[in-house]
């Protein structure tokens, strides 16, 4: 023994040559040995040692517990094998024996390591990497034991059941590491606890397994394994969440994907498509090359059912042929509807990315183009862009591979149908050619009225737009008949077009529909005319094709059009993007000593200006005073870079840090008040509160509702005018620039209020910096260091304030001759219109805090109310006979199936055919031919036909019932087609109509605490839905269910049992729906709910960009709006996902349906008790009806979406609160014929629960009496203009007119009679005269005549007359000439009543001392009603009214009130410095 080594050893274990120990290969296949040792005990030795280095370390996901169970199993099966081994005792015995042991041994230990990992930090992660490749390096050894076994005699062999348990157990062993291995790859997330968190970090303690998991911090797929992704398992908490009803807020939703988290940079200038291809291209090719498979294995599952029914017809086939065509049917579909899936989604993602930067890239590039370049498109424009085409451009991706793929498809088919019957097919195929050029007629006419409509819809929602900035002035000059008419003829242009587009799509669908028939007779007729014999196989393999034939074609003009429509909007979009950006490069000149520099400059907006030769040292107080409309806001604005230079020098210090702009229009953010004033700093208490008191706001936020946490209304809606002023400066003065542009801030705010603005704030706070001030209040400006003076775009002296005031006008230096301002514009009243609002005491101060009522998003399902909406939209009568057409279409489609069926037969009775002309007949159902073209690529055997002479006429007859048939179902068709479209047409119509009629008839606190964004919401994105979309997709809903139920009436008549299967599959179907209904109708909700903010944050930057640019917030805001994107990319991104993990399943179950069809109709082949034709409509059907239901499903949840926006319209149409709409038949047409106007007793308050703005006020107002109001800010001087109008009603009391009371007589009536001048001018869009006269009442001399009294005559004439553009809410005008014009209106009405709300703040003294004298003069006889704002305005009145917390406080002539000592009036006034001007 003592030779012996390991050789010796090896060859007695492995009982082999002493010669060759160890052979490596041995009868044909590896050596036993080898296989044991190397490939079995090695790796597992390996295994145990590297498992219990994990020992020392110190309810689990579904992966890590898949691991531990198949180890637990691994041990169990070689335990089993070791006493099999044992029992048998072959001459291998000690080899095996030993391969075994290490086995266990590592399974063991393997075991107890995944226990000891689950506890560490590698339980969210798949554990370290080398544990899974030990586990692989044991597979080989499995898998050639298994090749052994095999080939091995007695294994297979039921008479030694020892050999062959070991042959099942070493079979068993492939489940445990299959297991192990597929749960390493793809650990799934079914634990909550297991997903990858956005702020979790690695390591840290996980939430318990108790706690459920919050979705909102899930990053959606990342985390995820393959099987995960493929069937959409991670998306289980959020449907889950939605079942429960929780998916509240859009913070609800997970996270997006990494890969569409990063936004794409599209740079201005360059090519869009060009920069789209570049970012996209290649992952978006890639989905080509799945697409070309997926079309493929389209054709595979007709063509394996054809052999299968061939299969069935032969009696003694070998059953291994079934067997091949039953398993290749589960793949192919299995793989098809895989792949097919993944397509789509992919598809989608790029779609999402794609919209995402075109979205961020025109916000960026609205916040770089040049102002005037922006001229030439209008806020509704701009915003379309963003809505609208956005969204085309992104329905070009999944149009685009269908391009290519559809004339693909087209092209195979024409050749199988070549295969059947030869040349024949050449003449229906010619009818389907000729039928390509109408289509591509009616496609660019579709194309081109779709072009017109949205130019109309552009203009209907720019004209919205300023109805709803402008509805105060509207209300009160009753001008809502005249708008209304304006919008409805914006909206007859517009719907003649969608009517258009409407009936020729109708054309189409109709075309399309009635093509197979008319394609089928005209081959038949021509085979038969060439002398062939029609069979019964080629009569259904025909048909079959022709369905087939279709779908290419049916597709190709939608696809067209989406393409087409989407390179419109592309078009659109890179107009957009063509426009000059703001160059500040270019713009100002490099370094100079000066703060300020402008010299020999000539700046324009559009047309070229005039030189401004002007010097500014740093730190000094520049005032810029001159006549309305003389240039001083264009002064500014060639500062900030918003105009055109021309020629010239400009240079300002330190650019790049902006301005501290406050602009003559304040614009105010949708946001609260201290969000308003830090405008993006940080919150520094003590500056903070000394900018509250040097812009004297202290007073406001105390009687804020919620101080300074409160909101304020879009463009400061909720704050009066001398509030949004002060507002403005105070955000400006906070950004601590070192350069101030203040355009007027002083214009809106009383005299007490000014002085501390100019003292506290121009002159204390923002001392040392470089300030200028445009201002009319010249008699603050003798602190200036130098004055300018322009008029006519010009500079025409600068100077001190010595040399220029003498210029503009001698005023006396100091005097308190002013009072309370121009506190309240565009709102009910008072500061109680901030109370009015009522805003909830605890104030959350997150992002989604928005008291103004953060819009509701509706719950739960649907209400059946909405179809009743939608349906009497359409019109009973005609929603009948659309479903009624739909019948008849259906039931002549089926009729045609069952004749052709019948016709079979008689030749089967006849004895001209064999019997498997059964089977042909079941592919009959044109709902086949989707499926089964196929069926019959393969001929079935040739049919013999023995030609007797009755053949042709039978055919003959035959033929002629079946065209009967099929020609009343093209005429049903075009029925149903053009009905469906009319109803569209009288749906869309109604519904704007109510909504439009409602709107204009809601109150106006609904518009205060309402935002724009959502009102336009309604009236863009939602119209847009139900004039197109809705019907679009409700058609296809429509065709589904009649489809169905055709189907299920045709199967039962053909073969009753196979409704028991559809039993279960049917309850499996609504459980699935059922589970993803819920949650995707939430995400469509929130996806609507958060589109509004991208769109208001959107309009609200376009107001705003002149503030935005001056101050350098632009990063800022466009961080702000890919915020509010990224939410809605995310609603949208998962109810695509929704989508998918709703198809995968549906098309799993058609799987499961078909394959188990299939193995049964093998088995029953086996029993010779099978009719092969009864299987092969059974298959057919079967493929089918998965499809169809899944499109049911679908098309349904797709119109319940669609429908939300008929829910959304409907919630505005009817429950809005309205102003009363009643008339008072009896009223005179001279009323009021005297102007006296009594108030008695009157109190009003905004809201229940709020202070009374009017507190029982009684006063008379004689006829032509001239009153001036004043009075503190909020104690109640424009309540009582607005209870006068009947704006707020009053809660008791009346207000007397000649003695009527004006709650008796209708609303148009009151405010037709009455005149008012509003704080805010607003103008439209549109002419001077328009402007001046809506109705078109006055003749152009009457508007000539008004214009010259208001001294704009001149301005009119150089713009070009009357019919010259006022531009965007009056944006050719400057502020001061605006209210000139607000004044031309009021003196056009030649009412008795005129009201005056401070009405002449931004004009100059020169011209507002002239306006008063016209005022006076063109008034003599009027009664007029002045909130005053200069004091000599007052001081020419009659009596003035002083308004002290809601009460009259006092009533008298001025000289009265003055000589007593306490009166408000005299304190006011300041010490009885009456001088007067």
């Amino acid at each position: 023994m003592s030779d012996f080594g390991p050789a010796e050893l090896l060859t007695g274990l492995c009982h082999t040559d002493e010669e060759n120990p160890f052979p490596l290969w041995q009868n044909g296949h590896i050596g036993a040995c080898f296989n044991q040792l190397v490939l079995g005990a090695l790796p597992h030795a390996g295994m145990a040692i590297f498992s219990a280095c994990y020992l020392s370390m110190t309810s689990p996901p579904c992966g890590w517990t898949l691991r531990l169970v198949s180890a637990l199993l691994a041990v169990l099966l070689f335990t089993a094998d070791v006493i099999l081994v044992s029992i048998l005792q072959q001459d291998d015995m000690y080899l095996d024996l030993l391969s075994d042991c290490c086995a266990i041994l590592a399974w063991l230990v393997h075991f107890s390591a995944i226990i000891v990992l689950q506890k560490t930090a590698f339980r969210r992660t798949r554990g370290p990497p080398l544990l899974f490749l030990l586990v692989l390096l044991s597979a080989p050894n499995l898998v050639i034991t298994l090749m052994v076994y095999c080939e091995t005699e007695g294994y297979l062999n039921l008479t030694e059941p020892l050999k062959l348990a070991r042959f099942v157990l070493a079979s068993a062993r492939t489940l445990p590491v299959l297991v192990y291995l597929l749960a390493f790859v793809f650990p799934c997330i079914s634990d909550a606890g297991y997903a990858l968190h956005v702020n979790m970090v690695d390591g840290s303690p996980l939430i318990q397994e108790s706690i459920q998991q919050d979705t909102g911090e899930i990053v959606a797929e990342d985390s995820s394994g393959c099987i995960s992704r493929l069937f959409y398992l991670w998306l289980t908490p959020l449907l889950r969440r939605g079942q429960r009803g929780e998916l509240e807020r859009p913070a609800d939703v997970c996270h997006l994907p990494r890969n569409l988290q990063e936004p794409l940079e599209l740079e201005g200038d360059v090519g869009l498509l060009r920069v789209l291809h570049k970012a996209f291209s290649l992952r978006y090719y890639m989905l080509g090359v799945l697409k070309v498979v997926v079309n493929m294995l389209s054709f595979t599952g007709p063509l394996l059912l054809s052999s299968l029914v061939n299969f069935m017809e032969e009696e003694g086939a070998p059953v291994s042929i079934g067997a091949w065509c039953a398993l290749g049917l589960f793949v192919t579909t299995l793989l098809s509807s895989v792949l097919r899936n993944i397509f789509v989604f992919e598809v989608s993602k790029v779609a999402l990315s794609a919209r995402a930067a075109l979205v961020s890239a025109i916000y960026s590039k609205a916040l770089r183009v040049s102002g005037s370049s922006l001229t030439g498109f209008t806020l509704g424009e701009v915003v379309n862009l963003m809505s609208t085409d956005t969204d085309r451009v992104g329905n070009f991706f999944s149009s685009f591979h269908e391009l290519w793929s559809l004339p693909f498809r087209f092209s195979i088919t024409l050749y199988l149908l070549y295969l059947q019957v030869g040349v024949a097919f050449l003449s229906g195929l010619g009818v389907a050619l000729l039928l390509v050029p109408f289509n591509k007629f009616l496609a660019s006419r579709i194309l081109s009225n779709n072009k017109d409509m949205l130019r109309h819809k552009d203009s209907r929602v720019k004209l919205m737009t300023e109805i709803l900035f402008g509805i105060r002035v509207i209300k009160f000059y009753n001008w809502e008949p005249h708008f209304t008419q304006k919008v409805a003829e914006r909206r007859k242009q517009e719907l003649s077009h969608l009517k258009a587009i409407k009936y020729l799509d109708a054309m189409c669908v109709y075309t399309w529909a009635a093509l197979p028939v008319v394609i089928s007779i005209l081959t038949f007729v021509t085979y038969v005319m060439l002398g062939n014999q029609l069979t019964a196989a080629k009569v259904f393999t025909t048909l079959a094709l022709v369905g087939m034939l279709i779908i290419p074609l049916n597709c190709f003009p939608w696809v067209l059009n989406g393409i087409l429509e989407a390179k419109v909007s592309l078009e659109r979009i890179q107009r957009f993007f063509k426009l000059t950006n703001q160059d500040l490069q270019a713009y100002y000149a490099l370094d100079s000593q000066t703060s300020v520099l402008l010299s020999q400059g000539t700046f324009s907006w559009q047309s070229p200006g005039a030189p401004d030769p002007s010097k500014e040292g740093e730190g000094s107080l520049v005032v810029v005073v001159g006549k309305a409309g003389c240039g001083k806001s264009s002064l500014l604005a060639a500062l900030t870079g918003e105009l055109n230079r021309l020629s010239g020098v400009v240079y300002v210090a330190d650019r790049e840090a902006g301005f501290g702009l406050a602009a003559q229009e304040p614009w105010i953010q949708h946001a609260s008040v201290r969000a308003n004033i830090l405008f993006g700093k940080d919150y520094d208490p003590h500056f903070y509160q000394a900018v509250i008191e040097a812009c004297a706001l202290s007073d406001d936020l105390n009687v804020l509702p919620n101080g300074d946490k409160t909101e304020v209304g879009e463009n400061g809606v909720t704050l009066s005018g001398g509030q949004k002023a002060r507002l403005a400066l105070a955000r400006a003065v906070y950004m601590d620039k070192d350069i101030y542009l203040l355009d007027d801030p002083l214009a809106a705010v009383d005299t007490d209020v000014a002085e501390h603005l100019m003292q506290k704030c121009i002159m204390e706070l923002l001392r040392g910096k470089t300030r200028i001030l445009c201002t009319h209040r010249i008699e603050f400006v003798d602190k200036a260091d130098l004055m300018v003076l322009m008029d006519n775009g010009t500079i025409i002296k600068t100077g001190s304030p010595a040399e220029i005031l003498p210029l503009v006008e001698a005023v006396p230096k100091k005097r308190k001759n002013d009072h309370n301002a121009k506190e309240k514009g565009d709102t009910d009243g008072g500061e109680q219109d901030e109370d009015a609002l009522g805003f909830p005491p605890d104030l959350c101060v997150d992002d989604d805090a928005d008291p103004l009522g953060a819009e509701q998003k509706q719950v739960g399902g649907l209400a059946w109310r909405v179809y009743q909406t939608y349906w009497v939209a359409v019109g009973g009568v005609l929603a009948s006979s659309v479903l009624m057409s739909l019948l008849l279409m259906q039931a002549s489609k089926n009729i045609s199936d069952w004749w052709l069926s019948h016709w079979i037969s008689e030749l089967k009775n006849n004895g001209s055919t064999t019997s498997n002309a059964s089977f042909t007949g079941s592919f009959g159902s044109s709902h086949l031919l989707l499926f089964s073209p196929g069926g019959l690529m393969s001929p079935l055997h040739s049919l013999q036909t023995s030609p007797s002479s009755n053949m042709s006429s039978d055919v003959k007859f035959y033929l002629m019932v079946y065209s009967s048939i099929a020609a009343a179902n093209t005429v049903f068709t075009a029925l149903r087609a053009f009905l469906f479209a009319y109803g569209a047409i009288c749906a869309a119509t109604a519904i704007h109509n109510r909504l439009l009629d409602r709107i204009l008839k809601a109150t106006v606190s609904f518009f205060d605490t309402t935002p724009l964004g959502r009102i336009l919401n309604r009236f863009s994105s939602d119209l847009y839905s139900v004039d197109d979309s809705l019907p679009f997709i409700l058609n296809i809903l429509l065709a589904n269910i009649f489809g169905l139920l055709g189907m299920l009436v045709v199967m039962s008549y053909g073969l009753p049992w196979v409704l028991l299967p559809l039993l279960p599959l049917a309850l499996l179907y609504h459980r699935t729906q059922h589970f993803y209904r819920h949650t995707s109708r939430e995400l469509k909700r929130l996806y609507s709910l958060t589109l509004s903010p991208i769109y208001s944050h959107f309009s609200e930057t376009l107001t705003g960009l002149g503030t935005i640019r001056a101050s350098g917030s632009s990063i800022r805001f466009e961080e702000e709006s890919a915020k509010r994107l990224e939410q809605n990319q995310r609603c949208l991104f998962l109810s695509n996902a929704a989508m998918q993990w709703l198809d995968i399943r549906l098309q799993l179950i058609g799987v499961a349906v078909v394959t188990g069809l299939a193995v049964i109709a093998v088995v029953q082949h086996q029993f010779r008790s099978v009719d092969p034709g009864l299987v092969g409509l059974s298959l057919s059907y079967a493929l089918s009806i998965t499809t169809l239901l899944s499109g049911l499903i679908f098309s349904f949840t797709q119109t319940e979406m669609q429908l939300v926006s008929v829910e959304r319209t409907e919630e505005y149409s009817t429950g809005l609160p309205t102003e009363p709409q009643h008339q008072n038949a009896q009223l005179p047409a001279s009323w009021p014929e005297r102007g006296l106007l009594e108030f008695r007793g009157a109190v009003l308050a905004y809201r229940d629960g709020l202070p009374n703005a009017l507190d029982g006020v009684s006063l008379v107002v004689r006829p032509g009496e001239k009153v001036g109001i004043v009075g503190r800010t909020g104690s109640g001087k424009s309540t009582l203009f607005l209870a006068l109008f009947r704006m707020v009603e009053l809660n008791q009391g009346q207000i007397l007119l000649d003695g009527l009371d004006i709650s008796t007589v209708g609303l148009g009536q009151l405010r037709s009679r009455l005149a008012i001048i509003p704080q805010d001018p607003f103008l439209f869009s549109g002419t001077i005269r328009e402007n001046l006269d809506p109705c078109g009442c006055q003749s152009d001399q009457q508007l000539l005549d008004v214009l010259d009294q208001c001294h704009l005559s001149s301005v009119v004439s150089r713009m070009g007359g009357l019919d010259a553009e006022a531009g965007e809410r009056g944006k050719f005008f400057s502020v001061g000439q605006r209210q000139l014009l607000c004044l031309a209106r009021a003196f056009l009405t030649r009412s008795k009543v005129l009201c005056i709300d401070e009405a002449t703040a931004s004009v100059d003294q020169k011209t507002d001392k002239l306006l008063q004298q016209t005022i006076r003069e063109e008034f003599r006889e009027q009664t007029v009603l002045t909130i005053a704002h200069r004091i000599n305005t007052i001081m020419d009145c009659d009596r003035v009214l002083v308004m002290c917390g809601g009460k009259v406080a006092e009533f008298d002539t001025p000289t009265a009130l003055l000589q007593s000592d306490s009166s408000i009036f005299h304190r006011l006034v300041g010490g009885g410095a009456t001088e007067r001007h």
